[in-house]
């Protein structure tokens, strides 16, 4: 069964609030099986245009990243991500 991928790619506007959708969607995402295999570091957009920061998020199955994005808790805390930063966020099947 193909793997699962949450893949954001974000501008934080506020970074001391940010902090705390880190600090909140961290404990989720990984108690929902996601495993971080991107989360921010230096990046060069080699075409096109991109937010700032990337963030990938492996899951045992797409199904389990679609699970996880749409669950109740962090759907409240993604509030926090749209108050303080721009974002694109896709969920897609591994190969």
């Amino acid at each position: 069964m193909p793997k699962g991928y949450i893949i954001g790619h974000i501008t934080v506007n506020d970074p001391e609030a940010y902090k705390e959708y880190v600090e909140r969607d961290t404990p989720i995402l990984q108690g929902l099986g996601g495993r971080f295999i991107i989360r921010g570091g230096d990046a060069q957009v080699m075409e096109g245009r991109a937010e700032n920061r990337h963030v990938v998020i492996e899951f045992p199955s797409y199904q389990a990243a679609l699970d996880a994005y749409n669950d109740p808790e962090y759907q409240e805390v993604m509030k926090i991500r749209h108050r303080t930063a721009t974002s694109t966020i896709i969920v897609v099947e591994g190969a």
